[in-house]
C-alpha cells in the first residue's frame, strides 16, 4: 500500500480569513506525484493544547505529517515548541542553526540584529533534523514522521523539495479528466455511480463549472468528470467509460480540463 500523509495548517490568520492558504493544493499535487496520497488536511489555531493533541493523533495514523505555519519569531509562533512537547523532548537552541542564522544576519547590509525573537527560529525540539533551503537561513525541521515547514508558500515549497528525496514513495497517482458543456450533475449522477461501481479502487468525482467569456465566447455551464488512482490502466478505462456514458446521453465529451475561466 502507498504511504499516506496528513497536512496540519496552523494559524489563527487562516481560520479568521486574514490569510488565504496557498499550500494545500501544492502539497496535495506534489505528494500525489510521489505516490503519497494526502488523506486528510486540518486547519487548527495557534493554541498549544490543540496543536499538541492534534499532532499526536495524526502522527499515529499517517505515514507522514506535514505542518505549515507557526515557526516565525513572534509570540504566536508556537508550532516548534508544541512539537517538542508532543514528542516529550526539550525545546533547545540548535547550535548549527543558530550559527548559520547569526552569520546570515551579520553579513547583511546593514547588519540585522540577531535578537531573542530571531533566536526562537533556531530553537528546535531536541533531536530534530533541520530542513535547510537557500530561501532562508531559518530552518524548518523533521521530528520522527513529522515535517515542520514555514507558512510562506515559496519557503514552504522549497522546504518540501528539500524533504522530498527522503520520503518513501508509492505508486504515483494518475488522473484523467473528461468534460462536457451543457451537462449537469443531476443528469449524470446515476451513470457516474455505475462507473464508480465498476472501478471501486479509483476515486471518481464530478465537478460543475461555469464559464462566461462575453460576446462570441462560450457562456454556460457544464461538468468535469475526473478518475484518479494509482492504476494507470484502470484510470484510462474509467475515462473511456465516462466518455461512453456522456456520448450515450447525447453530450459531446472532451478529453481534458474545461476551458479556463
Amino acid at each position: 500500500m502507498n504511504p499516506t500523509a496528513c497536512l496540519l495548517i496552523i494559524g489563527n490568520e487562516v481560520l479568521s480569513g486574514r490569510t488565504r492558504d496557498a499550500n494545500l493544493q501544492f502539497l496535495a499535487q506534489r505528494l500525489g506525484e510521489l505516490g503519497i496520497p494526502l488523506r486528510e488536511a486540518r486547519v487548527i489555531p495557534d493554541v498549544r493544547e490543540t496543536i499538541i493533541a492534534t499532532l499526536n493523533e495524526v502522527r499515529a495514523n499517517f505515514t507522514y505529517v506535514f505542518t505549515t505555519g507557526g515557526i516565525g519569531p513572534t509570540h504566536d509562533d508556537i508550532t516548534s515548541e508544541c512539537v517538542a512537547a508532543a514528542f516529550g523532548v526539550p525545546w533547545v537552541v540548535h547550535e548549527p542553526s543558530r550559527a548559520k542564522m547569526a552569520a546570515d544576519y551579520a553579513r547583511r547590509d546593514p547588519p540585522v540584529e540577531f535578537n531573542a525573537a530571531r533566536l526562537r527560529m533556531a530553537t528546535l525540539p531536541e533531536g530534530a533534523t533541520p530542513i535547510e533551503t537557500a530561501m532562508t537561513s531559518a530552518p524548518g525541521f523533521t521530528m520522527g514522521n513529522v515535517h515542520v515547514m514555514a507558512g510562506v508558500p515559496r519557503i514552504m515549497q522549497a522546504m518540501f523539495e528539500a524533504v522530498a528525496p527522503t520520503l518513501a514513495r508509492g505508486t504515483p497517482v494518475t488522473s484523467a479528466t473528461v468534460h462536457a458543456l451543457g451537462v449537469f450533475e443531476g443528469n449524470i449522477a446515476a451513470g457516474l455511480e455505475a462507473v464508480q461501481a465498476r472501478f471501486p479502487a479509483l476515486d471518481i468525482g464530478s465537478y460543475p463549472f461555469y464559464r462566461s467569456h462575453g460576446p462570441g465566447g462560450f457562456n454556460g455551464g457544464g461538468v468535469a468528470l475526473v478518475a484518479k488512482g494509482t492504476d494507470a490502466a484502470a484510470v484510462s478505462e474509467a475515462a473511456a467509460a465516462i466518455t461512453a456514458m456522456l456520448e450515450g446521453m447525447g453530450a459531446e465529451p472532451v478529453q481534458g480540463e474545461p476551458p479556463a475561466p
